[in-house]
């Protein structure tokens, strides 16, 4: 698809990844609107500010009655609690999934009829490399993720017929204020938002973004022995 031609969604606009996604989209001539809980923070010029927490049905909907002409929708919007599957309260697990994988779908069904009514289009699933592989350190976070991949896959099969592309970002670390506090390398997120949107234009149904999500991905096909070494 070309971009210059697209009306985008995109949600989590107002800050980290979700702001380069839509700089990166304007910068080539995509119609974008912006979703953001609190859409006064967002700050950019040309977009159409939309208020949408996606673990709020009746905000969804309200979305979708705005954005009827939406061709592309980019799920963003996340969260990280940094919850362990054992120790931390339930309800930090609970909004890592209500977030990452119903919040996802509640999107993705509220708008695919929409893109499909416009003759079609695409949607980009921010994923993770913690998709595929847990830390040990944020259990919460890499099953919802994991939940969230499969939930792509499924919608990939099903959509497809209905002419909507369904893709999955794969990538590391970033440097946004999510990962602030760690002291790990991170990449642009600027250079990553390039890469997810020519991933998008090209079609691509997985999009790799980084060497980290590209070495794990290869260590898939050799189980627990090649993800997680020392258990052995």
């Amino acid at each position: 698809m070309k971009i210059s031609e697209q009306v985008a969604f995109v949600t989590g606009a107002n800050r980290g990844f979700g702001r380069h996604l839509t700089l990166e989209l304007l910068s080539r001539g995509a119609k974008v609107y912006a979703g953001a809980r609190n859409p006064e923070t967002i700050d950019i010029p040309g977009v159409t500010p939309v208020k949408l927490d996606i673990t709020n049905p009746q905000e969804v909907a309200a979305a979708a009655i705005l954005a009827k002409d939406v061709t592309l929708l980019i799920n963003n919007a996340g969260s990280s609690t940094g919850a362990s599957l054992l120790d931390d309260d339930v309800e930090k697990i609970h909004l890592e999934f209500d977030t990452h994988f119903f919040g996802t779908l509640s999107m993705v069904r509220t708008f695919a009829p929409i893109l499909e009514k416009n003759g079609g289009g695409s949607i980009l699933n921010v994923l993770s490399a913690l998709s595929w592989f847990s830390s040990g350190t944020v259990g919460a976070y890499s099953a919802a993720k994991a939940a969230e991949w499969a939930l792509t896959n499924d919608l990939r099969l099903n959509l497809y017929p209905h002419n909507i592309r369904v893709a999955g970002l794969h990538v590391g670390f970033m440097e946004t204020d999510m990962t602030s506090s760690l002291e790990v390398p991170k990449s642009n997120p600027a250079d990553i938002a390039k890469i997810a949107v020519d991933g998008i234009e090209s079609g691509s149904f997985e999009i790799i973004a980084d060497d980290d999500s590209r070495k794990i991905q290869s260590g898939l096909a050799g189980g627990v022995p090649a993800l997680y070494p020392y258990l052995s």
